[in-house]
């Protein structure tokens, strides 16, 4: 029975907030002025807040709820430049004219999203618990295999992933299971600890000046007819020069444009209880961080202290309570180790993720101005991060050096898509589903 696979101490919440929660405790009431308003206080907000206050510029954040409840202490906490641009990259449907000198552009900058992250946690000391120890991609079907190997080359020339396949046989070099058809290894890759990296960031943007501000909800905004903005919030208006918006999964109805342009998803994990001493290193040798190429994906790592399995995906693509997607993730996780049945679940959890329809992420300008960062597909941690520095970098001096591929005026919408993707996420996912059984049975 479902109920079998919950540990006597069950809790549905972040696993991460065991080691840091979130708080109120550096909360300030908002100023009436700043130079610089930004909407959302995840990795990429407080990125932006830290960069403006090096360079002397103020900074006011609101988060609508606690710091830190939202995405950024609630993904897995993995980290990769390039390589997990995934389908945004790959081509498909792209105009092969200046496709090629596109992506070069785009996989260089999904490399200085991870340089960024890498950066921030040396120069501000943050207690972030990263290793780079790489990461294995297993490939759920020979065909899945064939696709990943035709990249390597540019994954290395391109995105400096230091890359190679492993084919089945040596499979276990990478991973205690014979549950994919090989895969590629990716040596530039690794994984923090979300929670603790998010509490780190949110202290030394603090301490840089910035006035944070939680409990606070943006609730509409107008633009001056002498430039600027005014933005009320529920604890009064703020009067800013420039106005950021960096919500991502939890973009809401005061930017419809934004919310036009993003879909919510998702992505949900679970953690187990502590295994037995040297069971988690015959699991992910080396504590590298693995995903997978299903269309269901899931990804996994073990915890940073090595004693358990935090295993994630897309159990449901819509919100669930833990009794619906918990065994989902446990019989995933099952499938790939079998030696984990009879492990018990001691945290269940869930948040959002946002994706583009062009599968990319973006930074830029709303029509009014507004500047925005979002659409991480699922891979925020390092990139929104590096989106916040590349936007207060714009701010600070105009341009960014070296060119960040993300900053465009191209962000898409579909016709009659009005950010509520509620109705079609089910039909999406059994649709999804379907597919990865037909591609395995056909395999």
């Amino acid at each position: 029975m479902a109920a079998d696979i919950f540990h006597r101490d069950f809790k549905a919440a972040p696993w991460w907030w065991e080691w840091w929660h979130p708080s109120n405790a550096l909360s300030q009431d908002p100023p009436r002025k700043t130079d610089v308003l930004i909407v959302g206080a995840g990795y990429g907000g407080l990125s932006t807040a830290l960069e403006l206050r090096r360079g002397g510029i103020d900074a006011v954040v609101l988060e609508k709820g606690d710091f830190g409840v939202g995405a950024s202490s609630r993904n897995g906490g993995m980290v990769s430049g390039g390589v997990n641009l995934g389908k945004g990259i790959s081509g498909k449907s792209r105009d092969a004219d200046g496709w090629q000198a596109r992506k070069k552009a785009l996989l260089a900058s999904g490399v200085e999203s991870m340089t960024a992250i890498e950066d921030i946690i040396a120069r501000e000391g943050l207690q972030a618990h990263y290793i780079r120890h790489g990461r294995f991609m297993g490939a759920f079907t020979p065909a899945h295999y064939a696709d990943l190997a035709g990249k390597v080359d540019d994954f290395n020339a391109l995105a400096q992933a230091g890359a190679e396949m492993l084919p089945r046989e040596r499979q276990r070099e990478a991973i205690g299971s014979d549950y994919y058809c090989g895969g590629m290894l990716v040596e530039r890759a690794g994984h923090l600890h979300p929670a603790c990296y998010y509490g780190s960031l949110l202290a030394a943007a603090h301490k840089a000046g910035a006035v944070l501000c939680a409990q606070t909800e943006a609730l509409a905004y107008e633009r001056k007819p002498g430039g600027g903005y005014v933005v009320r919030t529920s604890k009064g208006a703020i009067e800013a020069t420039e106005v950021v918006v960096a919500t991502n999964g939890y973009t809401g109805d005061v930017t419809p444009y934004l919310r036009r342009r993003l879909v919510p998803v998702a992505s949900h994990i679970i953690a187990t209880e502590e295994l037995p001493d040297g069971l988690p290193e015959t699991l992910i040798p080396n504590s590298r961080a693995v995903a997978d190429t299903k269309r269901v994906l899931t990804y996994y790592r073990l915890s940073p202290d090595g004693k358990r399995l935090i295993f994630g995906g897309r159990a449901r693509f819509t919100q669930a309570p833990p009794q619906v997607s918990a065994p989902v993730l446990h019989r995933y996780m099952t499938d790939r180790f079998p030696q984990l049945k009879g492990v018990k679940i001691t945290h269940a959890w869930t948040g959002n993720v946002a994706f583009a329809f062009d599968w990319l992420p973006h930074m830029g300008r709303t029509p009014d101005g507004l500047r925005y960062l979002m659409a991480c597909n699922g891979n925020g941690v390092a990139m929104m991060t590096y989106l916040g520095r590349e936007t207060a970098r714009k701010i600070r001096g105009g341009s960014n050096a070296p060119a960040n591929a993300f900053d465009t005026d191209d962000f898409p919408t579909r016709r009659f898509y009005n950010g509520d993707p509620s109705w079609a996420l089910p039909v999406v996912g059994a649709w999804y589903r379907f597919r990865d059984w037909w591609d395995r049975r056909a395999a």
